[in-house]
């Protein structure tokens, strides 16, 4: 299993990320808002602006104070070191 920072010393399952989005658009945030109110939502951004949004293949979504790009790049480099299944 490939770990994934995303921040502040939080860790995610690299093969269970489904998407990273930024928490701009109206439905995104609408998509959170639904997340809270069924008690999925994790507020990895310790206080600081959600730059990221990460929907896991759980149901869950993660919030981070990382930008998408950060946390792709990290994704990517897992890919690099042998794929996502430690092949």
């Amino acid at each position: 299993m490939k770990l994934v920072s995303i921040g502040f010393g939080n860790l995610v399952s690299a093969e269970r990320i489904i998407s990273i989005v930024s928490p701009e658009s109206a439905p995104i945030k609408r998509m959170i808002q639904d997340v809270r109110d069924r008690g999925l939502l994790i507020d990895a951004s310790f206080g600081r602006s959600t730059k990221s949004v990460i929907t896991m293949d759980s149901g869950n979504v993660i919030l981070s104070a990382l930008p998408p790009e950060t946390l792709a790049a990290r994704c990517m480099e897992n890919v690099e070191e042998g794929g996502l299944n430690g092949e």
